[in-house]
């Protein structure tokens, strides 16, 4: 007996050939870049895959190519350069490990500042130079971690004045020295980029400060010698003598008392 030929045994036909025709496309496709040394590579890592499509080297890892990270980011790479070129513009020329910055190398940025130091998996940590963009004229160079600064380092601003010391998330925490364009300078502690803690401060007309700062400005207790030779020792509060202290003159002649404000509290007996 005949089957009938209906619509839908007819709908079957053509889907069961497109189904075919799409195998032997795929089929044809993959033998190409199987004969041309094309291949699809993918590295897990708990941030998501990395993907590669392009020429495997003779060492079996990838060269020429194209890139596709988790992020959604992409990249044109080439090994044998040892170049990477992201789709942001930036370019990286050094060592890699999976497709990443791995080791010593090179990231320009677009806007032309740079990094040139150690990189892990991407990311510049370790010790290296950061230069800044020419509007800003700024340069790090000391250690990073994940991008930012962490631990010892020095940075110089663009009018020539400059930090040394302790980082931490991009910011001065730890022990350090500030010296400014104008030769004044800070030496002490400081917490999340601003003086807190003990230090000395050295004024451009020569006046020194050598006590507590609480968040920039003195406060505590401390002693602050004139240039001309006078000195306080004792409290300070927002920047001036305040609290029981001595002021010594040039004399010889002291004062023990109160101060507020930058003024002598006269006491009545």
């Amino acid at each position: 007996m005949k089957t009938k030929d209906t619509p839908k045994n007819k709908l079957i036909r053509v889907i069961f050939k497109i189904l075919i025709f799409a195998i032997i496309l795929t089929g044809a496709a993959y033998l190409f870049v199987f004969l041309t040394g094309y291949r699809l590579v993918v590295y897990k890592s708990d941030a998501g895959d990395t993907r590669f499509i392009g020429k495997i080297g003779k060492n079996k890892e990838p060269s020429v190519g194209n890139v596709y990270f988790p992020d959604g980011s992409k990249a044109k790479i080439n090994l044998e350069e040892n170049r990477i070129e992201y789709s942001d513009g930036s370019v990286y020329v050094g060592e890699t490990a999976e497709l990443h910055p791995h080791g010593y190398g090179k990231l320009t940025f677009l806007s032309g500042e740079y990094y040139e130091g150690d990189f892990v998996y991407g990311q510049m940590t370790g010790y290296g130079v950061y230069v800044y963009a020419s509007v800003i004229g700024d340069r790090y160079e000391g250690y990073m971690e994940n991008g930012k600064r962490n631990g010892t380092g020095k940075y110089t601003w663009a009018d020539g004045s400059y930090y040394e010391g302790s980082y931490k998330n991009d910011m001065k925490n730890g022990e350090g020295r500030y010296i400014w364009a104008d030769g004044s300078s800070y030496t002490g502690a400081y917490v999340n980029d601003v003086k807190n803690g003990k230090g000395v401060y050295e004024y451009v007309n020569g006046d020194k400060y050598d006590g507590d700062f609480v968040n920039d400005v003195r406060e505590g207790e401390g002693t602050y010698v004139w240039e001309n030779g006078e000195s306080y020792t004792g409290g300070f509060k927002d920047d001036m003598m305040d609290g029981h202290g001595t002021y010594t003159w040039t004399t010889g002649r002291t004062y023990e008392g109160t101060f507020s404000k930058n003024r002598i509290v006269w006491e009545r007996d």
